[in-house]
């Protein structure tokens, strides 16, 4: 794997197995777990919420790119060796799942674009992290599988929505049935995600796609992250009035006056966010 940028910024998190770093507006997140190839142990997903936290509340940051470590797997899935201590029944598993609920949710409801950067294994739990990213590239290597049934968990109803609405009720059936591994070719085909690029080139094609959204006007992509949030939704629930509000803010905003200065002076936007 290609290295993440170096910068005086980057903090470690859950005795470094969360790495953050941010710069030129990206923030990156990594899974630092590479001899468990990426596993998620209950303190990393704390510490994955912390790291969200500080990136969202970073208004110099306006997109999220989250990898993972090495060049084995993005996320293997859940720490099976904590499962003993932490998930030997309902009651500890309803336990963890308050734990890791929290970082779940946020990362359902983040305000800013997130990419997952997929390399090598993507199992499980860290299905449900790609999943709930706006933007899957993968590397022509990679593998994808939800091995619940082998191990006698029942996958949640968040993760399975969104497999859902991604690949559609009858691959999620066959993939959940099985527990079948698919390759990142099949991945593309089915919807699963959204680009497979070669191994070597991946990062250097998601930190160009991660500055190109960075550059871009962050009212203006707000307002397609809260609509397209909005038309998932049943029409029931959705909310109206929150899509035509970021509307309005658009078009009242420094930024639509400076996107068209800068298309009649033929010169680069500058955009605030204002």
């Amino acid at each position: 794997m290609l290295d993440t940028p170096k910068t005086p910024t980057e903090k470690s998190y859950a005795d470094g197995t969360i790495l953050m770093n941010a710069a030129e507006g990206v923030g990156v997140v990594t899974f630092n777990n590479p001899a468990k190839r990426n596993a998620m142990s209950i303190e990393m997903w704390e510490g994955l919420g912390a790291a969200l936290i500080e990136l969202r509340d970073d208004p110099d940051i306006r997109v999220v790119i989250m990898t993972g470590a090495g060049d084995k797997a993005f996320m293997s899935g859940a720490d099976i060796s904590q499962f003993e201590k932490n998930r030997h029944n309902a009651q500890a598993s309803e336990e963890y799942s308050k734990r890791s609920d929290a970082t779940r949710a946020l990362l359902a409801d983040y305000p800013k674009p997130s990419i997952a950067c997929i390399r090598g294994f993507c199992l499980g739990g860290g299905m449900q992290m790609a999943m709930a990213a706006d933007i899957r590239l993968a590397s022509d290597n990679s593998q994808f599988g939800i091995p619940a049934a082998k191990l006698g968990i029942a996958y949640g109803y968040n993760g399975l929505s969104q497999l859902v609405s991604l690949v559609g009720p009858s691959w999620a059936r066959l993939l959940l049935y099985t527990g079948m591994r698919i390759d990142s070719a099949e991945a593309c085909r089915i919807g699963l995600v959204d680009r497979v690029i070669p191994d070597a080139e991946l990062w250097d094609a998601t930190t160009e796609i991660a500055r190109t959204i960075s550059g871009n006007a962050p009212l203006a992509i707000k307002a397609a992250k809260i609509t397209i949030a909005q038309v998932l939704k049943d029409p029931d629930q959705r909310d109206k009035k929150a899509i035509k509000e970021i509307g309005t803010a658009c078009m009242d905003s420094e930024d639509f006056r400076e996107g068209r200065r800068a298309f009649m002076e033929k010169r680069k936007p500058n955009f605030t966010g204002r």
